[in-house]
């Protein structure tokens, strides 16, 4: 047999040899050319299979993973260290997916308009109900906003070092001020209706009333003017008389900005008449804005361990598992307020249960945080208590400008 010959070297364990190569199989792929040995032309099921098992990982490796990643902080990132691997998830689609999953619940299960599911609602009416479409007087509506907004100072004094839940609140906060206006606006105009409608009735004219306009800052959300407080320059905006310019910008930039304010301004009529629409928008963009803040956290990391020497990658690892933490926990938390709400929804043993959960929840999570950067970089309780202070105030701020962002974006591509 010469030096040069092509002759194929007899299949290994009766796999074959590769379709492309030649090649003896090994395994699942040709170690010469790595061609998989598995193509499109098999049974529809088998590729069905292998697509849920890519995208979700749903075999062995998702229990290893899920409860280690909940209830052991930091395990999971050491044994990706100690280069223990293939059986976990890999820490960026188990981020993602974690991502994707809980704001979709969350989508679900919070709401700022009158007709849907309220995040914590206990009952109609009740004292969690921020929902005022049932509110017959002003005074009434004033009395129910007054007693949510209480409940989230509550929460935000209660949780005030979670990551990220101070913006969260803030918005919720401002729809309940919304949909609470919005709902007086509605009283009052009613209310001015029933008026003219009674004077006109006394008074025996031939001459038409005139429609009656209602004070300027009770106007409908079906005038024409209605979105007029976006000004700039002290005058309402307006795409060809006051247009937003920023003086250093090319002419096309400053075209395509006030393009934007335009949708803005219709969207926000959009979202005043259907409160939901703001919160689909703004949770649907969280999971990107999360993932795009990421490399900033572990940059951030880099900085306070920067004497560890370890590479800007282990960082990124460790805020991976973070992030998926906290989706997680998240999700938890909106299935025992499912619960909840579904089998005691009235106060009793059982409620208080649920309540149970909820705070061991929200106290698990800044916890569990402090103990994974302990145990991940090895420091003294002092040094990992002042770094880990100084590294939450930092991103938190950083997570309320990542919200503004999502804010302003939602309200231009809602």
């Amino acid at each position: 047999m010469g030096e040069h010959d092509n002759t194929p070297t007899p299949p290994a364990s009766g796999r074959g040899n590769c379709e492309n190569c030649g090649s003896p199989l090994l395994g699942e792929y040709c170690y010469a050319c790595g061609q998989p040995v598995k193509g499109l032309v098999r049974h529809f099921s088998s590729i069905a299979g292998d697509f849920a098992d890519t995208v979700l990982n749903w075999d062995a490796r998702l229990p290893r993973t899920l409860w280690p990643l909940f209830a052991r902080p930091a395990w999971l990132t050491r044994e990706y260290f100690a280069g223990r691997r293939v059986r976990y998830v890999s820490p960026v689609r188990l981020f993602v997916t974690l991502a994707i999953v809980t704001f979709f619940f969350a989508q679900l299960m919070l709401s700022f308009g009158d007709n849907t599911f309220q995040f914590n609602d206990r009952a109609p009416g009740g004292a969690n109900d921020t929902s005022f479409s049932q509110v017959d007087t002003v005074e009434e509506v004033f009395k129910q906003r007054d007693e949510a907004l209480a409940e989230i100072a509550k929460a935000r004094k209660d949780n005030d070092s979670v990551p990220g839940l101070g913006a969260g609140l803030g918005i919720a906060e401002k729809q309940i001020r919304n949909s609470a206006d919005a709902r007086i606006e509605v009283l009052q105009r009613k209310a001015t209706g029933k008026t003219i409608a009674k004077s006109t009735s006394k008074t025996a004219t031939s001459a038409p009333a005139p429609d009656p306009k209602p004070a300027p800052a009770l106007r409908g959300r079906d005038d024409d003017d209605e979105n007029d407080d976006l000004s700039f320059n002290g005058s309402p905006w307006d795409a060809r008389t006051n247009p937003l310019t920023v003086p250093w910008w090319p002419d096309f930039a400053n075209h395509w900005l006030n393009a934007q304010v335009g949708r803005a301004k219709k969207n926000i009529k959009r979202m005043q008449d259907d409160p939901d629409l703001a919160k689909d928008a703004i949770l649907s963009t969280v999971p990107s804005t999360l993932f795009v803040l990421l490399p900033v956290f572990a940059l951030m990391l880099k900085l306070l361990y920067v004497f560890k020497r370890r590479l800007y990658m282990e960082h990124l690892l460790v805020a991976l598992h973070s992030h998926a933490f906290l989706c997680l926990a998240l999700l938890l938390m909106f299935g025992v307020v499912a619960l909840q709400n579904w089998l005691a929804p009235k106060a009793g043993t059982l409620h208080s249960v649920f309540n149970l959960l909820e705070a061991a929840l929200w106290t698990w999570m800044p916890l569990y945080l402090l103990l994974m950067q302990k145990r991940v970089y090895g420091q003294g309780w002092l040094m990992t208590s002042l770094k880990y202070s100084l590294l939450g105030f930092c991103y938190v701020i950083l997570l309320s400008f990542g919200a503004v962002f999502t804010v302003l974006f939602s309200l231009v591509y809602a």
